[in-house]
Protein backbone atom coordinates (compact mmCIF):
# COMPACT_ATOMS: atom_id res chain seq x y z
CA UNK A 1 0.00 0.00 0.00
CA UNK A 2 2.90 2.49 0.97
CA UNK A 3 4.63 1.62 -2.36
CA UNK A 4 1.04 2.41 -4.57
CA UNK A 5 0.72 5.64 -2.72
CA UNK A 6 4.13 6.89 -3.07
CA UNK A 7 3.55 6.05 -6.76
CA UNK A 8 0.94 8.10 -6.85
CA UNK A 9 2.46 11.08 -5.38
CA UNK A 10 4.91 11.08 -7.85
CA UNK A 11 2.83 11.02 -10.39
CA UNK A 12 1.35 14.34 -8.86
CA UNK A 13 4.26 16.20 -9.72
CA UNK A 14 4.38 16.32 -13.20
CA UNK A 15 0.73 17.22 -13.33
CA UNK A 16 1.27 19.92 -10.72
CA UNK A 17 4.13 21.14 -13.16
CA UNK A 18 2.20 20.96 -15.65
CA UNK A 19 -0.85 22.85 -14.44
CA UNK A 20 1.61 25.52 -12.98
CA UNK A 21 2.76 25.87 -16.96
CA UNK A 22 -0.70 26.34 -18.60
CA UNK A 23 -1.70 28.36 -15.46
CA UNK A 24 1.21 31.04 -15.99
CA UNK A 25 0.35 31.07 -19.71
CA UNK A 26 -3.40 31.02 -20.38
CA UNK A 27 -2.78 34.67 -18.14
CA UNK A 28 -0.10 35.63 -19.67
CA UNK A 29 -1.81 35.10 -23.32
CA UNK A 30 -5.37 36.97 -21.70
CA UNK A 31 -5.90 40.52 -23.81
CA UNK A 32 -5.08 43.86 -21.94
CA UNK A 33 -2.33 45.58 -19.64
CA UNK A 34 -2.23 44.57 -15.94
CA UNK A 35 -0.44 47.89 -15.56
CA UNK A 36 -3.58 49.68 -16.70
CA UNK A 37 -4.82 49.38 -12.55
CA UNK A 38 -2.20 51.29 -11.50
CA UNK A 39 -0.69 53.97 -13.89
CA UNK A 40 -3.11 56.69 -14.94
CA UNK A 41 -3.61 57.43 -18.73
CA UNK A 42 -1.38 59.97 -18.75
CA UNK A 43 1.93 58.10 -17.54
CA UNK A 44 5.41 58.62 -18.48
CA UNK A 45 7.06 55.97 -20.36
CA UNK A 46 9.56 55.72 -17.69
CA UNK A 47 7.02 55.34 -15.06
CA UNK A 48 5.52 52.68 -16.82
CA UNK A 49 9.72 51.02 -17.34
CA UNK A 50 10.07 51.60 -13.70
CA UNK A 51 6.49 50.02 -12.61
CA UNK A 52 7.20 47.20 -14.83
CA UNK A 53 10.61 46.37 -13.67
CA UNK A 54 8.91 46.36 -10.38
CA UNK A 55 6.65 43.89 -11.01
CA UNK A 56 9.42 41.92 -13.13
CA UNK A 57 7.10 42.44 -16.45
CA UNK A 58 9.78 43.66 -18.55
CA UNK A 59 11.72 40.23 -18.29
CA UNK A 60 11.34 37.35 -20.93
CA UNK A 61 8.32 35.22 -20.10
CA UNK A 62 10.21 32.06 -19.61
CA UNK A 63 12.51 33.83 -17.31
CA UNK A 64 9.05 35.31 -15.59
CA UNK A 65 7.76 31.97 -15.29
CA UNK A 66 10.68 30.57 -13.43
CA UNK A 67 11.61 33.69 -11.13
CA UNK A 68 7.73 33.12 -10.17
CA UNK A 69 7.83 29.60 -9.96
CA UNK A 70 10.82 29.19 -7.91
CA UNK A 71 9.18 32.18 -5.40
CA UNK A 72 5.71 30.21 -5.25
CA UNK A 73 7.36 27.13 -4.19
CA UNK A 74 8.77 29.21 -1.45
CA UNK A 75 5.05 30.19 -0.51
CA UNK A 76 6.08 33.59 -2.07
CA UNK A 77 3.01 34.58 -4.58
CA UNK A 78 4.16 38.12 -5.11
CA UNK A 79 1.74 40.98 -4.79
CA UNK A 80 -1.53 42.09 -5.55
CA UNK A 81 -1.42 45.07 -8.77
CA UNK A 82 -4.62 46.39 -7.29
CA UNK A 83 -4.02 46.52 -3.66
CA UNK A 84 -0.51 45.94 -3.18
CA UNK A 85 -1.06 43.05 -0.86
CA UNK A 86 0.69 39.69 -0.50
CA UNK A 87 -1.25 37.29 -2.48
CA UNK A 88 -0.94 34.41 -0.04
CA UNK A 89 -2.50 36.50 2.18
CA UNK A 90 -5.45 37.57 -0.52
CA UNK A 91 -6.15 34.04 -1.04
CA UNK A 92 -5.86 33.03 2.61
CA UNK A 93 -8.97 35.02 3.76
CA UNK A 94 -11.31 33.83 0.64
CA UNK A 95 -9.95 30.31 0.86
CA UNK A 96 -11.83 29.11 4.07
CA UNK A 97 -15.09 30.76 3.13
CA UNK A 98 -14.95 28.71 -0.30
CA UNK A 99 -14.00 25.70 1.38
CA UNK A 100 -16.71 26.02 4.33
CA UNK A 101 -19.42 26.43 1.36
CA UNK A 102 -17.72 23.67 -0.48
CA UNK A 103 -18.12 21.40 1.93
CA UNK A 104 -21.32 21.96 2.79
CA UNK A 105 -23.05 21.43 -0.85
CA UNK A 106 -20.51 18.29 -0.92
CA UNK A 107 -22.23 16.95 2.44
CA UNK A 108 -25.45 18.11 0.38
CA UNK A 109 -24.96 16.29 -2.84
CA UNK A 110 -22.99 13.22 -1.45
CA UNK A 111 -26.51 12.79 0.73
CA UNK A 112 -29.03 13.62 -1.90
CA UNK A 113 -27.10 12.13 -4.88
CA UNK A 114 -26.19 8.64 -3.12
CA UNK A 115 -30.16 8.20 -1.54
CA UNK A 116 -31.57 9.02 -4.57
CA UNK A 117 -29.24 7.32 -7.00
CA UNK A 118 -29.73 3.69 -4.47
CA UNK A 119 -33.36 4.50 -4.68
CA UNK A 120 -33.35 4.80 -8.62
CA UNK A 121 -30.73 1.70 -8.95
CA UNK A 122 -32.64 -0.45 -7.18
CA UNK A 123 -35.80 0.35 -8.76
CA UNK A 124 -35.17 0.40 -12.40
CA UNK A 125 -38.42 1.98 -14.54
CA UNK A 126 -40.55 2.66 -11.39
CA UNK A 127 -41.95 6.07 -10.07
CA UNK A 128 -39.45 6.55 -8.05
CA UNK A 129 -36.72 6.38 -10.55
CA UNK A 130 -38.16 8.71 -12.60
CA UNK A 131 -38.27 11.26 -10.33
CA UNK A 132 -35.08 10.77 -9.19
CA UNK A 133 -33.58 10.87 -13.46
CA UNK A 134 -35.59 14.17 -13.85
CA UNK A 135 -34.31 15.96 -10.20
CA UNK A 136 -30.81 14.39 -12.09
CA UNK A 137 -31.19 16.11 -15.46
CA UNK A 138 -32.52 19.28 -13.63
CA UNK A 139 -29.51 19.59 -11.69
CA UNK A 140 -27.05 18.87 -14.43
CA UNK A 141 -28.91 21.46 -17.23
CA UNK A 142 -30.15 24.37 -14.93
CA UNK A 143 -27.56 27.06 -15.04
CA UNK A 144 -25.66 27.97 -11.54
CA UNK A 145 -26.15 31.77 -11.64
CA UNK A 146 -30.05 31.61 -13.03
CA UNK A 147 -30.69 28.48 -9.92
CA UNK A 148 -28.84 31.58 -7.63
CA UNK A 149 -31.10 34.02 -9.16
CA UNK A 150 -34.61 31.71 -8.64
CA UNK A 151 -33.64 30.95 -5.02
CA UNK A 152 -32.48 34.84 -4.04
CA UNK A 153 -36.63 35.83 -5.52
CA UNK A 154 -38.14 32.82 -3.49
CA UNK A 155 -36.58 32.80 -0.57
CA UNK A 156 -34.95 36.46 0.13
CA UNK A 157 -36.98 38.52 -1.64
CA UNK A 158 -40.57 37.02 -1.60
CA UNK A 159 -40.75 34.78 1.46
CA UNK A 160 -37.83 36.54 3.71
CA UNK A 161 -36.66 33.81 5.07
CA UNK A 162 -32.79 33.51 4.38
CA UNK A 163 -30.37 36.20 3.27
CA UNK A 164 -29.95 37.50 -0.20
CA UNK A 165 -26.00 37.63 -0.12
CA UNK A 166 -22.60 38.21 2.00
CA UNK A 167 -21.30 35.92 4.78
CA UNK A 168 -22.41 37.54 7.96
CA UNK A 169 -20.52 40.30 9.29
CA UNK A 170 -21.29 39.67 13.31
CA UNK A 171 -18.24 37.83 14.26
CA UNK A 172 -20.66 36.87 17.47
CA UNK A 173 -23.00 35.23 15.39
CA UNK A 174 -23.61 31.66 16.05
CA UNK A 175 -23.35 28.63 14.05
CA UNK A 176 -26.62 28.92 12.96
CA UNK A 177 -26.71 31.98 12.15
CA UNK A 178 -23.85 31.91 9.91
CA UNK A 179 -25.35 28.52 8.29
CA UNK A 180 -28.31 30.88 7.26
CA UNK A 181 -25.89 32.71 4.98
CA UNK A 182 -24.67 29.42 3.46
CA UNK A 183 -28.07 27.48 2.56
CA UNK A 184 -28.81 29.49 -0.63
CA UNK A 185 -25.26 29.59 -2.13
CA UNK A 186 -24.53 25.71 -1.18
CA UNK A 187 -28.28 24.72 -2.64
CA UNK A 188 -26.98 26.55 -5.54
CA UNK A 189 -23.86 25.17 -5.72
CA UNK A 190 -24.98 21.37 -4.81
CA UNK A 191 -27.39 20.86 -7.69
CA UNK A 192 -25.11 19.96 -10.31
CA UNK A 193 -23.21 17.70 -8.60
CA UNK A 194 -26.16 16.08 -6.64
CA UNK A 195 -27.35 15.18 -10.64
CA UNK A 196 -24.11 13.67 -11.61
CA UNK A 197 -23.89 11.89 -8.55
CA UNK A 198 -27.42 10.40 -8.47
CA UNK A 199 -26.82 9.31 -12.13
CA UNK A 200 -23.40 7.53 -11.95
CA UNK A 201 -24.53 5.76 -8.45
CA UNK A 202 -28.07 4.65 -10.46
CA UNK A 203 -26.14 3.38 -13.31
CA UNK A 204 -23.72 1.75 -10.83
CA UNK A 205 -26.28 0.34 -8.41
CA UNK A 206 -28.22 -1.16 -11.68
CA UNK A 207 -25.28 -2.59 -13.73
CA UNK A 208 -24.23 -4.17 -10.07
CA UNK A 209 -27.79 -5.79 -9.82
CA UNK A 210 -27.40 -7.67 -12.56
CA UNK A 211 -24.40 -9.32 -11.99
CA UNK A 212 -24.20 -13.25 -11.72
CA UNK A 213 -22.93 -12.99 -8.34
CA UNK A 214 -25.81 -11.05 -6.87
CA UNK A 215 -28.14 -14.10 -8.65
CA UNK A 216 -25.20 -16.17 -6.34
CA UNK A 217 -25.69 -14.24 -3.55
CA UNK A 218 -29.68 -14.42 -3.17
CA UNK A 219 -29.87 -18.22 -4.46
CA UNK A 220 -27.58 -18.73 -1.17
CA UNK A 221 -30.23 -17.12 0.76
CA UNK A 222 -28.81 -13.87 1.61
CA UNK A 223 -31.20 -11.02 2.63
CA UNK A 224 -31.98 -7.84 0.76
CA UNK A 225 -29.86 -5.71 3.46
CA UNK A 226 -26.78 -8.43 3.08
CA UNK A 227 -26.84 -7.82 -0.52
CA UNK A 228 -27.24 -4.58 -0.42
CA UNK A 229 -24.00 -4.46 1.25
CA UNK A 230 -22.01 -6.09 -1.28
CA UNK A 231 -23.53 -3.61 -3.57
CA UNK A 232 -22.17 -0.71 -2.14
CA UNK A 233 -19.00 -2.27 -1.96
CA UNK A 234 -18.42 -3.08 -5.57
CA UNK A 235 -20.03 0.40 -6.50
CA UNK A 236 -17.76 2.24 -3.96
CA UNK A 237 -14.09 2.86 -5.60
CA UNK A 238 -16.05 4.22 -8.66
CA UNK A 239 -18.49 6.42 -6.87
CA UNK A 240 -15.77 7.62 -4.42
CA UNK A 241 -13.93 9.14 -8.06
CA UNK A 242 -17.05 10.60 -9.01
CA UNK A 243 -17.26 12.39 -5.65
CA UNK A 244 -14.00 13.50 -5.48
CA UNK A 245 -14.12 14.95 -9.05
CA UNK A 246 -17.02 16.80 -8.06
CA UNK A 247 -15.68 18.12 -4.56
CA UNK A 248 -12.91 19.40 -6.43
CA UNK A 249 -15.34 21.12 -9.24
CA UNK A 250 -17.08 22.45 -6.64
CA UNK A 251 -14.07 24.55 -5.29
CA UNK A 252 -12.95 25.96 -8.48
CA UNK A 253 -15.75 26.24 -10.52
CA UNK A 254 -17.80 28.66 -7.75
CA UNK A 255 -16.86 31.70 -9.38
CA UNK A 256 -20.73 32.46 -10.77
CA UNK A 257 -22.44 31.15 -7.91
CA UNK A 258 -20.26 33.42 -5.80
CA UNK A 259 -20.57 36.51 -7.50
CA UNK A 260 -24.29 35.85 -7.35
CA UNK A 261 -24.22 35.79 -3.36
CA UNK A 262 -21.42 38.16 -2.81
CA UNK A 263 -19.53 35.29 -1.06
CA UNK A 264 -16.69 36.11 -0.11
CA UNK A 265 -14.58 33.41 -1.38
CA UNK A 266 -12.26 32.20 -3.96
CA UNK A 267 -14.67 32.45 -6.45
CA UNK A 268 -15.29 36.48 -6.19
CA UNK A 269 -11.95 37.24 -5.54
CA UNK A 270 -11.13 35.28 -8.60
CA UNK A 271 -13.77 37.48 -10.61
CA UNK A 272 -12.52 40.96 -8.84
CA UNK A 273 -8.62 39.85 -9.99
CA UNK A 274 -9.98 39.48 -13.66
CA UNK A 275 -11.99 42.19 -14.00
CA UNK A 276 -9.08 44.22 -12.77
CA UNK A 277 -6.62 42.10 -14.90
CA UNK A 278 -4.33 42.02 -11.68
CA UNK A 279 -1.75 39.41 -13.36
CA UNK A 280 -0.50 37.98 -9.73
CA UNK A 281 -3.91 37.47 -7.89
CA UNK A 282 -4.87 35.77 -11.02
CA UNK A 283 -1.98 33.54 -11.29
CA UNK A 284 -1.86 32.65 -7.64
CA UNK A 285 -5.84 31.69 -7.40
CA UNK A 286 -5.81 29.81 -10.22
CA UNK A 287 -3.19 27.68 -9.29
CA UNK A 288 -4.45 27.35 -5.56
CA UNK A 289 -7.50 26.16 -7.01
CA UNK A 290 -5.85 23.93 -9.97
CA UNK A 291 -3.64 22.26 -6.92
CA UNK A 292 -6.42 21.48 -5.26
CA UNK A 293 -8.42 19.74 -8.09
CA UNK A 294 -4.95 17.85 -8.29
CA UNK A 295 -4.63 17.18 -4.72
CA UNK A 296 -8.89 15.65 -4.31
CA UNK A 297 -8.23 13.43 -7.33
CA UNK A 298 -4.81 12.10 -5.52
CA UNK A 299 -6.76 11.36 -1.96
CA UNK A 300 -9.61 9.59 -4.31
CA UNK A 301 -7.04 7.41 -5.82
CA UNK A 302 -5.14 6.36 -2.26
CA UNK A 303 -8.49 5.76 -1.15
CA UNK A 304 -10.33 3.77 -3.31
CA UNK A 305 -7.80 0.65 -2.92
CA UNK A 306 -9.14 0.59 0.52
CA UNK A 307 -12.56 -0.23 -1.23
CA UNK A 308 -11.06 -2.53 -3.97
CA UNK A 309 -7.84 -3.96 -3.42
CA UNK A 310 -7.34 -4.99 -6.98
CA UNK A 311 -7.02 -1.76 -7.78
CA UNK A 312 -3.34 -1.12 -6.29
CA UNK A 313 -2.01 -3.39 -8.75
CA UNK A 314 -2.67 -1.22 -11.58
Amino acid sequence: MLGYILKRLLHAVPVALAVSVICFSLVQLAPGDPLAVVLPADASQETVDAVKAQYGLDRPLVVQYFIWLGNVVTGDFGKSIATGRPVLSEISNAIGYSLSLAFLASLMALIVGLSLGMLAGYTIGSPVDKVASAFAISGVSIPHYWLGIVLVVIFSVQLNALPAMGAGTNPDAGILERLRFMILPAVTLAAMPAGIVTRSVRALVAETLARDFVTALRAKGLTEVQIFGHVVKNSAPTALAVIGVQMGYLMAGSILVETVFSWPGTGLLLNSAILTRDIPLLQGTILVLALFFVAMNLIVDILQPLFDPRIKRI
